[in-house]
């Protein structure tokens, strides 16, 4: 009961407009239902996501699943206001690990929190977590939308998601990597979703703006060029499985190829990574000129050009690296799998 000689409140008063939340979902409908699959059962605005496993053609699965953020990317989305592609990020972020583990992704769910919700900026975020969900082949069953006044000012946003996989029982990845095995990396599309607190340290040293023409690309500013989404390597690297001779894959993230691969080794092995196999790209190089960043420090944080890497049994490489390349993947020979612990450079980055 409102006491006498007070004004009654609202939520809205508050700072929390339901109504805009309520249009947000209207609007994000389309998108989400475009990503409809076998599997899935209902569409938003349930109280939980509904998938039937049998439907999607499992026999015997076992689930994955995996959850992730963008990190301080994010700030620079923000800040520029290009939210468009945020979202293609915090998908490949958790589905690329999925398919490490050798699991096809299934459902993914979002969350967008934010001090005041502008409808059309969390839509261009949603609708890019759609498409990248759409060409992973997950389905958007699901998220929340949080309005929360106090906690995020201005413009501020976050985000986090969580994706859901599953493989047949024996499917598992890793498995069977052995001494010998062919190291098959996949070019990345610049400095996906790690390493940005760094990024963005570099970028204050130097003054540029973020509409600043990139001094390391063409025709485009500073922000959008680091702003280019993480690849989704989802459909190549199940392909990749399905033919026969994939033993491991590491999604190269935070820790670069020096703290990933090992993750996917087995006690005793390690990895020899001929660095003069690939060129360092433009993007890199600056960071590294700029930051006056070592090479080491190079290869443990950020991902180099190299988004993703496979190992692969020998009999198999040859075929493998043609069905990728085919595929559209910038397929690099990276090296061996060898005795011994870590990563062993040699050679150097050109």
């Amino acid at each position: 009961m409102t006491d006498r000689g007070r004004n009654g409140l609202s939520y809205a008063e508050a700072g929390v407009d339901i109504d805009a939340g309520n249009a947000l979902v209207e609007r994000i409908k389309p998108a989400a239902a475009a990503t409809a699959r076998p599997g899935t059962m209902a569409g938003l605005g349930g109280f939980g996501a509904l998938f039937d496993l049998k439907a999607a053609g499992y026999v015997d699965p076992v689930l994955v699943a995996a959850t992730d953020g963008v990190g301080t990317k994010l700030r620079i989305a923000i800040d520029t206001g290009l939210v468009s592609t945020i979202g293609i990020d915090l998908v490949a972020m958790c589905v690329n690990d999925l398919v490490c583990q050798g699991a096809e992704p299934l459902f993914f769910l979002d969350y967008f929190a934010t001090g005041k919700l502008d409808v059309g900026l969390a839509a261009a975020v949603i609708e890019g977590i759609a498409a990248a969900c759409e060409e992973a082949g997950c389905a958007l069953v699901g998220g929340e939308t949080a309005e929360m006044p106090g906690m995020y000012h201005g413009q501020d946003f976050d985000l986090a998601g969580f994706a859901v996989g599953a493989m047949e029982r024996g499917a598992m990845l890793p498995q069977g990597v052995a001494e010998g095995d062919i190291l098959i990396g996949l070019g990345s599309n610049g400095v996906h979703s790690n390493g940005y607190s760094l990024v963005r340290r570099i970028v204050e040293r130097t003054g540029l703006a973020w509409t600043d023409a990139a001094p390391f690309a063409a025709d485009i500013t500073l922000g959008e060029a680091l702003l280019a989404p993480t690849r989704l390597y989802v459909r190549p690297v199940l392909d990749a499985a399905r033919a026969g001779g994939l033993h491991a894959a590491a999604h190269i993230t935070g820790g670069g190829i020096t703290e990933n691969l090992p993750r996917v080794l087995p006690e005793g092995l390690g990895a020899a990574i001929d660095l003069g196999a690939w060129t360092l790209p433009r993007v890199f190089r600056w960071l590294a000129d700029e930051g006056g960043i070592a090479e080491a420090e190079m290869l443990k944080t950020f991902n180099c050009g190299v988004g993703m890497i496979l190992a692969v049994a020998p009999d198999r490489a040859e075929a493998l690296a043609r069905q990728l390349a085919e595929a559209g993947e910038r397929v690099l020979a990276l090296g061996r799998v060898a005795e011994g612990q870590g990563v062993a450079y040699y050679g150097a980055l050109a």
